[in-house]
């Protein structure tokens, strides 16, 4: 086949890149499979800017559940927040304990997100984390209708800007009791109620461990449904390594085989006396 100006300069710009992505993988030591992440909230007393410049050195592309204050601290070391957190509203509103399970908040929440979700795309953004609320009393059927009523709303919004609004899923045993949205099940049925490829879950590895074990099994078949991975250790959520009950590199290896191209963030609360060195230590573990 006769080599064409532009195939040569084709094959010359894929080989300049690999190029780049090999030397930027030798530099951190990492495979290049798995989008590493971190949660800033498990690093209270470790200033942004520090977290930024250790976290670029061990290869995270992100620091996440942070606001728009923050988000320009980010891009200047060439990070990103792959999941922006709720916005602040009196009273706890959009928070884990009061959000769209119930009528009565969603005038409130689609105005706050309405505007959260146009600074999360003018930053570049493409996930915005939310909640479901606590039951009080609601039953978990109630709670999937209410949801799904007040989520719709910020659907159009969500499609025109190529931004996911992502539910999380927590444990209701141990850490958020009376969560609603504690169960892959129900989470995915309310993807199916809200049905918009913009609504998704943040599976959160820690949590269903406790809710509901079978991980790996979990996330072959709802694959579709996950939108962002958390990990941590159980039990404590402490390091992801020989102290705790599951093993994190067969889950990676199964996050990678359905072909995810999101972000997997780190999640536990360091025992370690260094919590840098412990992070690093965590994401290599991730590292499949």
């Amino acid at each position: 086949m006769k080599l064409t100006r532009r195939i040569a300069l084709q094959a010359a710009a894929a080989a300049s890149l690999a190029s780049r992505l090999h030397a930027a993988d030798a530099a951190t030591g990492l495979k290049g499979r798995v989008n590493h992440s971190v949660c800033k909230w498990c690093y209270a007393n470790v200033p942004l800017e520090d977290l930024c410049k250790a976290g670029k050195e061990m290869g995270l592309a992100s620091i996440e559940l942070l606001g728009p204050n923050d988000w320009p601290t980010l891009k200047k070391y060439g990070m990103t927040c792959a999941m922006a957190t709720f916005p602040a509203l009196p009273g706890g509103m959009a928070g884990i304990t009061k959000s769209f399970n119930r009528v009565e908040h969603h005038d409130q929440l689609v105005e706050a997100y309405t505007d959260y979700l146009a600074k999360a795309a003018d930053a570049g953004l493409t996930n915005v984390i939310c909640f479901s609320g606590n039951r009080a009393g609601l039953p978990d059927d109630k709670g999937i209708e209410n949801c799904a009523i007040g989520i719709k709303r910020l659907m159009s919004q969500c499609e025109k800007l190529k931004v996911n609004l992502v539910m999380e899923l927590l444990n209701s045993k141990v850490n958020h009791k009376d969560y609603q949205c504690d169960h892959t099940e129900w989470g995915v049925e309310l993807c199916k109620r809200v049905g918009s490829e913009r609504f998704k879950l943040l599976y959160d590895i820690y949590h269903m461990q406790i809710m509901e074990g079978d991980v790996i099994a979990t996330i072959r078949k709802h694959q579709q449904y996950i939108a962002h991975y958390h990990t941590g250790g159980v039990p404590g959520r402490h390091e992801i390594d020989e102290t705790q009950e599951i093993y994190y590199p067969p889950i990676m290896e199964a996050i990678v085989a359905t072909g995810f191209k999101g972000h997997v963030a780190q999640e536990f609360v360091p025992a370690q006396a260094d919590k840098i060195w412990s992070l690093r230590k965590c994401v290599r573990i991730c590292d499949v």
